[in-house]
């Protein structure tokens, strides 16, 4: 029997280049209004527009509308990282708990210092990000090279990391953040808009180039498409799933710095929904669990429903845990309509 050994060269020579040969990817604005993004910012108009008839005066004051852009960008900082982590294929159910130890440890060295030195707020900010930065550079290398499965290992990691942050404080939230940064960051303005805000919307605006404009990101969807043609395609699969999962790691470090900024404290007790919460977001902006389908705009979409919910429930004078059930309905709906678009694709 003969081998046709041309052939096979040939098509190996070539696999390199499969992901360049591949039609070019739509707009951005194209993308918006023919995929699922489109259905999450509809909802979230029509959220907005029935609390605003309700209660027009109450939910569109300053003040509500300013706590609410505040409380999303906290999540939205989680939300990036979970972003490339779900579209890769993958789950990090640590992000909360490295937000909390990545505070802790931030504090920890702050007050070591002994000092109110401009430095200070850089060496915490430092250490928060070196400190998401490792516990995710641990999980990449056990998902990655040891081949656990991303449920376990991030399961683990947030059982460790926290337990650390509680041996670290004894159990009790720390004070003593330096006031430079309350003020500059966590109470802090610009041109009247809060800089938690403005750093949550550059944050997620770079993260989005990178997405959707590089090849950092053609690989992340690749990865998450088809984790064996990645691989076939020469994609150094092992070393961008390390590299997502530190992104995701870093997010939460950042978060970490922001809540201490902006409670004074570290809060060790508040974060233990996180996970869930970022998970949802990206889910409800459209991105498949099973990966290879994702969005940051329609993560920035996903994110707020439930912050808007919250809101408007609360001023609406029903109770704040029907949010819950609001949630979970959509993002019951939500997964539904990603199984029937997978059927849909497959038939």
């Amino acid at each position: 029997m003969t081998v046709d050994t041309a052939s096979d060269n040939t098509t190996t020579k070539d696999q390199p280049s499969m992901l360049h040969d591949a039609p070019p990817r739509k707009p951005l604005i194209r993308r918006l209004l023919d995929g699922p993004e489109l259905m999450i910012f509809g909802s979230l108009i029509i959220i907005i527009a029935i609390f605003t008839v309700m209660a027009p005066a109450a939910f569109l004051s300053g003040i509500n509308l300013r706590n609410m852009a505040i409380e999303a960008s906290m999540m939205m900082i989680l939300a990036v990282g979970m972003t490339y982590v779900i579209i890769a294929s993958g789950i990090d159910l640590s992000v909360g708990a490295v937000l909390v130890f990545s505070s802790v440890a931030s504090l920890i060295a702050m007050r070591a210092t002994g000092s109110d030195a401009p430095w200070v707020p850089v060496l915490g900010l430092v250490v928060s990000l070196a400190s998401g930065a490792l516990w995710g550079l641990v999980n990449g290398l056990l998902i990655a090279r040891a081949r656990l499965t991303p449920l376990i290992v991030t399961l683990a990691s947030m059982g460790i990391a926290l337990g650390l942050a509680r041996l670290m404080t004894g159990g009790v939230d720390l004070t003593g953040v330096p006031r430079s940064i309350v003020t500059s960051i966590g109470i802090g303005r610009l041109g009247g808009i809060p800089v938690i805000v403005l750093i949550a919307c550059v944050f997620t605006a770079i993260a989005g180039i990178a997405l959707h404009m590089t090849r950092f990101g053609l690989y992340t969807y690749a990865v998450g498409s088809n984790e064996q043609g990645a691989r076939r395609a020469g994609i150094k699969v092992d070393r961008h799933i390390v590299s997502i999962y530190v992104i995701s790691g870093v997010c939460a470090g950042l978060a970490g710095y922001l809540t201490l900024a902006r409670f004074s404290s570290t809060t060790i007790s508040g974060h233990a929904m996180d996970n869930l919460k970022a998970i949802t977001a990206v889910v409800l902006g459209g991105a498949s669990l099973f990966g290879g389908v994702g969005s940051m705009y329609g993560t920035a979409a996903g994110v707020f429903i439930p912050v808007v919910l919250a809101s408007g429930l609360i001023i609406v004078g029903l109770p704040s845990f029907w949010q819950e059930v609001a949630v979970g309905i959509v993002l019951l709906a939500a997964v539904l309509l990603d199984q029937y678009r997978r059927r849909s694709r497959s038939s």
